[in-house]
């Protein structure tokens, strides 16, 4: 377990309470959400971030959002809780988990109304599904940390991009969880993270939840990664993802299409660390992956200072699509798997 906690449910005041991660490195600040809006608002600024954290708090927001009601009053319709899950899934639009989540939401609320469920019996059973949820995520990064860790050799120099860790889980994390799990294992090994501009979750974040564990961490500038591996700093690459389509693309943070070019020119293995929720089968390949496009001034400021003209045109995606070429496997709760064997996986 990590040594922070970056969701819970309080059950004193019906809260999901939230580590806000817009705060940190400087701040550990708690955001308190017990209105739907609140949740939302959450997850599209950042507050919540990572695309497993971001399943589990929108489970918890779906929850929040029918207690809103029934606080209104004794009944919720089928349409009413339509517009709760319509209102979570427009936040992100590219981390599968997301949908994943609101999907078995959903299948909680169908089997409610079919049943008659009064306000009070659907609302608890929505709970024990979001519980479920947040339980799974937990264990299922254990799993996928033990697999992974294998692929870790003593004394590995691991580079990372973004934040894939227990800030973007429930706990213990995917890409971080794998090098979690080779620490823990007793394994030398030291972190590389990127920076991981615009919104800097490589050095706000990673650095931040490594430092806490006691792992050793060295930030580099993200155009400093292909510098390093030609000098021999890194041995391997492990970074999480978003979403994964049925041919193994796989889109994370903008930036980690560039660190996978240049892991393959030198020869260094480059690996995704996901859960099988995040693997989107109807998706052939990643060009149909929608990508999250953010707001310009994340690019015009660092921080709170300008950097740009305030007039300058500015793209910002927030992620990319590594083609499956470039990844030497998918490490999962169930194993690790090359990009071309994740059909075995299909529930």
């Amino acid at each position: 377990m990590s040594t922070f906690q970056t969701l819970a449910w309080v059950k004193e005041n019906n809260t999901l309470r939230l580590l806000d991660q817009r705060c940190l490195p400087n701040k550990e600040s708690f955001l308190d959400c017990n209105t739907l809006s609140q949740v939302t608002e959450a997850i599209k600024t950042l507050a919540v971030r990572g695309a497993p954290a971001i399943g589990v708090a929108a489970a918890y927001g779906v929850v929040i959002g029918v207690l809103e009601l029934l606080g209104q009053k004794q009944t919720i319709s089928k349409g009413q809780f339509a517009e709760i899950v319509d209102k979570l899934a427009a936040t992100r639009p590219t981390a599968v988990n997301l949908f994943w989540a609101l999907a078995r939401m959903e299948t909680i609320g169908s089997a409610g109304f079919k049943n008659n469920l009064n306000g009070a019996i659907l609302c608890n059973n929505l709970l024990k599904e979001a519980h479920l949820i947040f339980t799974e995520d937990e264990r299922d990064h254990r799993l996928l940390g033990e697999h992974g860790a294998q692929l870790v050799p003593h004394g590995a120099r691991i580079l990372t991009h973004c934040n894939a860790g227990a800030l973007a889980c429930a706990d213990y994390g995917t890409a971080l969880g794998v090098i979690r799990a080779a620490h823990s294992a007793g394994k030398e090994l030291e972190v590389f993270a990127d920076e991981t501009r615009p919104l800097l979750q490589g050095s706000r974040l990673t650095t931040w939840e490594l430092l806490k564990d006691k792992i050793p961490v060295t930030l580099i500038c993200d155009n400093m990664a292909a510098h390093c591996m030609a000098k021999g700093m890194i041995d391997l690459i492990i970074v999480g993802a978003d979403r994964i389509a049925a041919n193994g693309d796989s889109a994370n943070k903008i930036g980690t299409y560039s660190v996978a070019l240049a892991a393959k020119a030198h020869n260094l293995p480059f690996y995704i660390a996901a859960p099988t929720s995040t693997i989107d089968f109807t998706l052939t390949n990643g060009c149909k992956i929608p990508i999250e496009e953010r707001d310009p001034d994340e690019v015009r400021f660092f921080g709170e200072k300008r950097t740009a003209p305030a007039e300058v045109k500015v793209y910002n995606p927030a992620f990319d699509v590594t083609p499956a070429n470039l990844i030497n496997g998918i490490i999962t709760e169930k194993g690790v798997f090359a990009p071309n064997q994740l059909a075995q996986l299909k529930p």
